[in-house]
């Protein structure tokens, strides 16, 4: 059986906060700001996930109304549904992802980004896309006040 998941998320930029993208700390003068480490990308695979699953949303697994998860490191929530779907028989096949964010270019931090990924996750490399565009200064996103992730998943039980 074949299910195929998609996801979502949008952060708008705050400072005093790192800036995290793909489980990677990425230089910048602004943070994403959220209840967790806000890592755009990880919530939209994580929602992309639980959504293949059909086990919910990435806030009714992790609420921002939770002090337990008040700035955790989303690599650790990505590991906990990873957890989860293969206890539910599922297997990862892959991994297509979109970063839309005017600033910073991310071109050279993806390779980061997907050995990041595909290590907590049990895949190769070649499993996991992320791509990273912008907005061509339209929007929230073009204006440099956010950053939106999307992610499909395709799992196989």
């Amino acid at each position: 059986m074949f299910r195929i998941g998609q996801g979502f998320d949008l952060h708008t930029f705050e400072g005093g906060r790192p800036l995290i993208i793909g489980g990677i700390e990425i230089p910048y003068h602004l943070g994403l700001a959220g209840h967790s480490d806000a890592d755009v990308l990880l919530h939209a695979i994580i929602d992309a996930l639980i959504g293949a699953a059909a086990l919910g949303d990435i806030g009714k697994l992790f609420p921002d109304d939770d002090e337990k998860f008040k700035g955790i490191d989303s690599k650790i929530l990505l590991k906990q549904v990873y957890e989860k779907i293969t206890d539910a028989g599922y297997k990862i096949n892959n991994i297509d992802s979109t970063v839309i964010i005017e600033a910073p270019k991310l071109r050279d931090h993806i390779d980061r980004m997907r050995v990041t990924i595909s290590s907590i996750l049990d895949l190769r490399e070649e499993q996991v896309s992320i791509k990273a565009k912008t907005s061509e200064k339209v929007g929230i996103v073009g204006r440099g006040e956010a950053a939106i992730a999307e992610a499909v998943v395709l799992l196989i039980k």
